[in-house]
């Protein structure tokens, strides 16, 4: 009997006494909350051991010694107000031991107040975009597996389907706050050494927060089914030392500044059909074949294939249009903030040219940018019907600008005409759904407690400079950016029109690329 017992203790005491060691078990992580979490699931399991310690103890006690071969009779009694009492005042006490620790784990959980760095992380079918408040820095993060890999090529990697192109980059010892959001469906953000998982919903802003106690690599992945290249979607996080991080971020700031002086100075250069189909062919397989497929067929009934596409064959203009603008109510993203107008200009010129379409016609990036500034073309086949879109691309930044003034004054200076009131409104509707209304909502209702509504505020009813000044400029202090570096005084003109006229604000106020480019000096 005394070995059975033994037996039964051990089987009872030892996951609790191992498992901070077992492999599957919740790893301590290496932040503040990510221990917390732990020491709480860890309070939780020997709660719970214990329970089952003393409940199979009394039943497996009563099982030997009140057995019939003792000549054990049953008692006879029912209605026991002691048993019924102890029965719901023991299971209650036990649930408040458990509440209080939980409950202080899970407001600590949601207090993001106070940050030292506020990051907006936003999903979309299959990537992240990060965005660093006041450092007007932002980048996308794609898987970096190779295809190779995937299809059963080659061996697996040691981080297979766990690697991205650009990592996102934090420092230790500061407290991070995420903004979350998504472009098109549901996503969720999961890194487990950080305790984080938060979804990531269309029009929505969710907010989570870590502190992080060492350097190195962590990783995670989306944790939301979300379509199809669901499994296709990590995350990286590299951890610096705060010195390391304030030195990244001047890395960046260069390299932004670098960027965009050689994508001006690209506006000038004519590339050759096989460079463009070069340079295309490894844009689409990075950024298109997920769904079109790397041989164009696409996936029947969902992504369209691109063989003999109508928008493949047709006018130039309208295949820049869907690249550049995407497709609403589709899963067609728009590019024109995520490619460069090279590779744009390269991925068309592919896609008109494989797969046996074969049109002839070839994309430059001056081609693009026109097409992207509403200014017409007439330097490359296609370009004339290109003039059509609509949408600017990034203009540089003050630092870039200074950086790029030779190849500049050798390019086009961005096109400034007046725009009608109806052109303004159409014009701004659509980079406030892409810019703004992840924060302010479509309805401009903001969300109350986090962003202000724009509907009958100060800010959008008041003098058009203090309009001006915070979107071009951004408030220290709050989630609210500053878009100077990230519109083109078109667009910047486009949705302040917009905001001060939509929602029933109605002051009548047009605003023109000339009045940005003047409150900007």
């Amino acid at each position: 009997m005394k070995q059975v017992l033994c037996c039964l203790l051990a089987l009872l005491f030892t996951p609790t006494i191992l498992a901070a060691d077992m492999p599957l078990n919740m790893t301590s992580g290496v932040t503040e909350i990510s221990n917390k979490v732990f020491s709480l699931h860890m309070t939780i399991l020997y709660i719970c051991c214990a329970i089952g310690l003393v409940v199979f103890g009394v039943m497996i006690y009563a099982i030997i010694n009140h057995r019939r071969s003792k000549g054990a009779v049953a008692a006879n009694f029912h209605e026991s107000t002691k048993v019924e009492i102890a029965w719901t005042l023991v299971p209650f006490v036990i649930l408040i031991l458990m509440a209080i620790p939980a409950t202080k784990t899970l407001i600590a959980m949601e207090d993001p107040s106070n940050a030292d760095l506020t990051i907006k992380i936003t999903g979309s079918q299959w990537k992240w975009h990060y965005s660093y408040f006041d450092q007007d820095i932002s980048y996308y993060s794609l898987l970096a597996t190779p295809r190779e890999q995937i299809e059963g090529k080659e061996t697996k990697g040691e981080h297979y389907l766990l690697e991205v192109d650009k990592p996102l980059v934090l420092p230790v010892n500061r407290k991070i706050r995420f903004l979350m959001t998504s472009e098109d469906v549901i996503h969720s953000w999961w890194v487990p050494a950080f305790a984080v998982k938060k979804d990531a919903n269309p029009g929505f802003i969710n907010e989570a927060w870590t502190r992080i106690d060492k350097p190195g690599i962590y990783r995670g992945q989306c944790a939301e089914l979300c379509g199809k290249d669901h499994g296709f979607m990590p995350i990286v996080v590299q951890v610096l030392s705060e010195a390391d991080f304030d030195n990244w971020i001047v890395e960046q700031e260069a390299q932004a500044s670098a960027a965009a002086a050689e994508a001006q100075a690209a506006l000038s250069k004519t590339l050759s059909k096989e460079e463009l189909m070069t340079q295309g062919e490894q844009v689409y397989m990075a950024r298109c074949a997920a769904c079109h497929q790397p041989n164009g067929a696409g996936l029947p009934g969902v992504f369209p294939s691109l063989i003999g596409s109508p928008i493949i064959k047709g006018p130039v203009a309208d295949h820049l249009d869907v690249v550049l603008h995407g497709r609403s109510g589709t899963a067609m993203q728009a590019f024109a903030q995520q490619l460069t107008a090279t590779e744009i200009a390269a991925v068309v010129t592919f896609e008109r040219n494989a797969w046996g379409n074969d049109t002839g016609d070839t994309v430059q990036a001056a081609d693009v940018n026109q097409a992207n500034s509403g200014a017409s073309s007439g330097a490359n086949t296609g370009a004339d019907a290109a003039a059509e879109a609509v949408q600017s691309m990034p203009t540089p930044t003050a630092e870039s600008s200074a950086a790029a003034s030779s190849a500049a004054e050798e390019s086009q200076p961005p096109v400034l005409d007046d725009l009608t009131m109806d052109e303004l409104m159409a014009k701004g509707e659509q980079v406030c759904i892409g810019h703004c209304a992840a924060c302010h909502q479509a309805t401009g209702m903001g969300l109350p407690g986090a962003f202000p509504a724009l509907k009958g505020s100060a800010i959008a009813t008041g003098p058009v400079e203090n309009h001006l000044d915070i979107v071009l400029h951004g408030k220290p202090g709050t989630a609210m950016q500053a878009f100077s570096s990230q519109l083109t005084p078109q667009e910047l003109a486009s949705v302040i029109t917009y905001e001060r006229n939509a929602w029933g604000n109605n002051t009548g106020d047009m605003v023109q690329a000339t009045d940005v480019n003047q409150q900007g000096q």
